[in-house]
């Protein structure tokens, strides 16, 4: 490759510019918002920002609770992962055993 082209993205975050996002962090942060820019190393620019909150008892669960963030920068060493909201539905998880099992 030569040093005058420019290396492809397999992220295609240019077809997720200027609609809502979902954004998982490492360390369990969640955050939706309208994605307004990105660069190479996937810092995400998000404009009128959720994040969604913890429960206090069980941090692996998220509520229905949000602040609101506004704009907001995260970097990319934090992104874990970014999918469209339209379309996303929650499921239960397979790999957890049922209570009373």
């Amino acid at each position: 490759m030569s040093s005058g082209q420019r290396r492809e993205s397999i992220l295609e975050l240019a077809k997720l510019m200027d609609s809502t996002v979902r954004v998982k962090c490492l360390g369990g942060r969640e955050l939706q918002g309208t994605l307004r820019g990105y660069d190479e190393l996937v810092n995400l620019v998000l404009d009128d920002c959720d994040e969604f909150l913890r429960d206090p008892e069980d941090s692996e669960r998220i509520t229905d609770k949000s602040r609101r963030l506004g704009l907001v920068v995260v970097r990319g060493t934090q992104v874990s992962l970014v999918s469209p909201q339209d379309g996303v539905e929650e499921i239960s998880n397979p790999f957890v055993a049922a209570v009373g099992e």
